[in-house]
């Protein structure tokens, strides 16, 4: 088993979580600016108003993704640079950093991908409606057209939306997530519906007007499950359980009607009454030809076969688990972009992939990261083993580049290659960015050596 040649080495992060500069050159207040002040919302009262600075440092950054060998780097805007207010008149200065940024990207052989919406909603849309207004598809079509203008001459890989379930269930439904609400699940579904509306119309917008031909897709969360053994009773647990729809956290309500044109049968009878009220029309916007299924994947559940249908396996005690809590389950890897390609037959990328350790600089100035090197190891080679069998997978990106602003979990949970001092935004390469360079060098196949 190999990687085919060509394959896509990334690495992924967000404009949010990196850039800082939250007022420089007209740049907007964003939810995430709102959020991060209210008491409470955040760990330690953090905010991302400096992160790790990278507006200012962006091509110290590049550098680093150069010298650790890079083929990819997938990015995304801030919405609130370009239109400070949402809509209206375009900040010229906002445009101009991304150009930067993509022309030294472009510069150090590194290809640029584009994510237009990772989480930084302009406030001053939020006070019109945000995810609930009906014209909320209109503005982010309008950002789109703006954004494509300005980069599409270079940028041709492109995804719309980042974590939909997340965006709209953390920030709308749990209310840990900005803009922290805690709404009805129909105003939940309503949020959703509008959501892939917007997505229908960016793609529309990225397909006619891109300058260079576009390859487009979007970066859903991967909710998968997978078997607790190889016993087909077990894989079609598996695989019913992972578009099963047993609440808003799940793949096929966002993924059916992106690439198949309809909500699942099962979700509507679900949800009932409170699904949203949608036309033959509206289905087939959300229905764009798609390039590629872009797929975040970093856990899944493991089951089995029962009596009255798929059984979520309990994990044994001791389990090994991420400084986020989240089990490390290296299957996810194989069996998620299995069950995605089986069901929606287009090529797949690892849009994100990672995890959180407790990292620190050793005495002698040193970050190891053994843990790291280890997870993305083996979820590589899971990755690999779906290759082999037949599944069309062309790229994968570790997140994250550079440890920076976790949400609601601030700045404790470190996810990066690169170590980050957030005293002085020194930058130092972890044991696991040298790792995964090499990985890169060799196409994945010194993934069968013992690491050093």
């Amino acid at each position: 088993m190999a990687y085919p040649e060509g394959f896509v080495w990334g690495a992924a992060t967000s404009s949010y979580q990196i850039e800082g500069a939250h007022d420089a050159d007209g740049r907007g207040e964003s939810i995430w600016d709102t959020f991060c002040r209210r008491e409470g919302a955040v760990h330690g009262g953090h905010t991302g108003e400096t992160a790790t600075d990278h507006y200012n440092r962006f091509r110290e950054d590049v550098a680093l993704m150069s010298a650790l060998g890079l083929k990819a780097y997938r990015l995304s805007i801030s919405w609130p640079r370009i239109f400070p207010g949402g809509v209206g008149k375009v900040n010229t200065r906002g445009l101009a950093f991304y150009s930067r940024l993509v022309d030294a990207l472009l510069d150090a052989g590194i290809t640029p991908w584009v994510t237009l919406f990772h989480w930084d909603l302009p406030q001053a849309l939020f006070l019109r409606g945000g995810w609930l207004s009906p014209r909320i598809p209109e503005w982010f079509e309008g950002y789109t057209q703006a954004v494509v203008g300005a980069l599409s001459d270079r940028v041709s890989n492109w995804m719309t939306l980042n974590e939909p379930q997340r965006f709209i269930g953390l920030g709308h439904e749990q209310g840990t997530h900005a803009p922290g609400l805690k709404l009805s699940r129909a105003e939940n579904l309503q949020a959703v519906h509008n959501a892939l509306l917007a997505h229908g119309r960016a793609a529309q917008i990225i397909r006619s007007r891109a300058r260079v031909t576009p390859n487009i897709g979007w970066a859903p969360v991967g909710v998968v499950s997978v078997p607790h053994t190889n016993k087909p009773e077990d894989v079609v647990a598996a695989r019913k359980h992972t578009f099963g729809v047993r609440g808003t956290w799940n793949s096929s309500w966002y993924m059916d009607p992106v690439f198949l044109g309809h909500y699942p049968e099962a979700g509507l009878r679900f949800f009932g009454e409170d699904a949203p009220k949608f036309t033959a029309s509206e289905m087939e916007l959300i229905r764009q030809p798609m390039d590629f299924a872009g797929v975040n994947l970093y856990r899944a559940d493991r089951v089995r076969a029962g009596a009255d249908g798929p059984e979520v396996v309990p994990r044994p005690v001791g389990h090994p688990r991420t400084a986020m809590d989240w089990p490390v389950e290296p299957d996810c890897l194989y069996w998620g972009p299995r069950f995605l390609y089986e069901r929606y037959k287009l090529p797949i990328y690892i849009t994100e992939n990672g995890m959180a350790s407790n990292d620190w600089m050793d005495k002698d100035s040193r970050v190891q990261d053994p843990q790291r090197i280890d997870f993305i190891r083996r979820h590589l080679l899971a990755l690999e083993k779906a290759v082999g069998h037949g599944v069309d997978v062309q790229g994968y990106f570790y997140r994250s580049i550079l440890d920076n602003f976790e949400w609601a979990e601030g700045y404790r949970r470190r996810f990066g290659l690169i170590h980050v001092d957030y005293e002085t935004q020194k930058r130092t390469p972890k044991a696991s960015a040298r790792w995964y360079g090499r990985v890169i060098a060799s196409n994945g196949a010194s993934l069968r050596e013992r690491p050093r």
